[in-house]
């Protein structure tokens, strides 16, 4: 593996970095000011339009798909880098270059399993940025860590399928334009292997009987940048059978082949914010006195900066080399990295943020500095696309299995 990013990694790095300086840190407030003057919180505030505008011109569109059809053509080892850049913001830089989650997610399905109509109707509008989508799998009356124990009923009655099931935490729900839901329920629950069991079909948001019932709030926060997160009802939701992606009995292996991408974005997005905390960390340690000396001359502060430093090092390298398994042999055979980059690239960074707050007291977890907002996210994505402890259990079995 070459430490050292290609031609081409630098040159996108170079314009992105810009990008954030002139274009995204100053539209954080600006972004924040409008927001509270809409009347519907949910709606995209302008200046998050005039950052997409900006970035499609700039050539800084969709640069999360490998597909050179429909997006950049970067390989995993060359985005992941510029997913680290766009976590410094996570509320605007993702989506200003339609490089947000859920949408990233259900673009990559409907770019490898969708059929021609599917990505014609769906895929090309959310590629444009016209429209947003949701992905919904977790419930909550199961352990969805477990995606066995979906209750959602996907049933066959001639040319429809029928969906009635209750999901929640359905990310990008609320948006206005999210036009669009991939459903994750069950259309065989007899058959004898669980992972066969589910299927994913589309779902138009507008379908009768598809109830948004309410907004979710992470840890007081609702997101309303990437869409909100919301409570749906399925009841007796009735679509073509035509927008059933893929095979009947797929849903799990597409599932797997969704959040493989995903988890390296969230953990390169996340070291993104703990470079943002330690800047942050640094300018408060060199502006602050107390007890007679600049923060940054007390052991305790100059020991968590040092700290900070080495971890994000350490998990820049693993997830690069995972980005390099994945492009080198494919998802399978970056499985244990994947895993373990999901372990402990959220806890990690969630520490270096509760000493970023730590050091900025009061002020750390006020409005005016992203921090609480960036350990709330940091925080939830050790539960998002599968807990810790499931991530734990698999790799502990997979080590284990060497000398069984």
């Amino acid at each position: 593996m070459d430490f050292a990013y290609d031609a081409r990694t630098e040159e996108f790095r170079r314009r992105l970095l810009h990008f954030m300086d002139e274009h995204v840190y100053p539209a954080e407030a600006v972004a924040e000011e409008q927001r509270a003057g809409l009347d519907d919180p949910w709606r995209t505030v302008p200046v998050v339009e005039e950052l997409k505008a900006t970035a499609r011109k700039q050539g800084l569109w969709n640069l999360f798909l490998p597909d050179r059809t429909y997006g950049a053509g970067l390989t995993n080892l060359q985005y992941a880098p510029l997913a680290e850049i766009t976590g410094r913001s996570p509320q605007l830089a993702p989506v200003a270059l339609n490089c947000a989650a859920p949408d990233t997610g259900n673009m990559e399905v409907l770019t490898e399993f969708g059929d021609p109509e599917q990505r014609r109707r769906w895929l090309e509008p959310l590629l444009a940025g016209e429209i947003r989508s949701a992905f919904a799998m977790t419930e909550p009356d199961v352990a969805s860590s477990d995606a066995t124990n979906i209750e959602t009923r996907i049933r066959r009655e001639g040319d429809e399928y029928v969906l009635s099931g209750r999901k929640w935490y359905i990310s990008g729900a609320m948006h206005p334009e999210c036009r669009i839901f991939i459903v994750m329920g069950k259309t065989d629950p007899d058959a004898e292997d669980v992972r066969r069991q589910q299927s994913m079909v589309l779902v138009p948001r507008d379908t009768p009987g598809v109830e948004i019932r309410r907004a979710m709030k992470v840890y007081g926060y609702e997101d309303q940048y990437h869409g909100g997160h919301a409570e749906v009802v399925f009841d007796e939701a009735r679509v073509p059978a035509a927008n059933l992606i893929g095979e009947e009995g797929g849903g799990f292996a597409i599932a797997q082949a969704r959040l493989g991408p995903g988890r390296i974005h969230h953990c390169m997005r996340l070291i993104g914010m703990a470079e943002r905390a330690i800047e942050l960390m640094c300018r408060r340690a060199a502006g602050r006195t107390a007890f007679g000396k600049p923060l940054a001359g007390q052991g305790v502060v100059q020991q968590w900066i040092a700290d900070a430093r080495v971890k994000v090092e350490q998990l820049r390298l693993l997830v690069l080399k995972t980005a390099w398994l994945m492009d080198t042999v494919g998802n399978k055979g970056a499985h244990t990295e994947i895993q373990a980059i999901k372990i402990e690239t959220p806890r990690t960074v969630v520490g270096i943020l509760d000493r970023a707050v730590q050091l900025h007291g009061a002020g750390g977890v006020s409005q005016d500095f992203p921090l609480a907002e960036l350990w709330a996210a940091a925080r939830t994505l050790q539960l998002a696309d599968g807990p810790d402890e499931v991530h734990q259990r698999s790799l502990a079995r997979r080590e284990l299995k060497q000398y069984a």
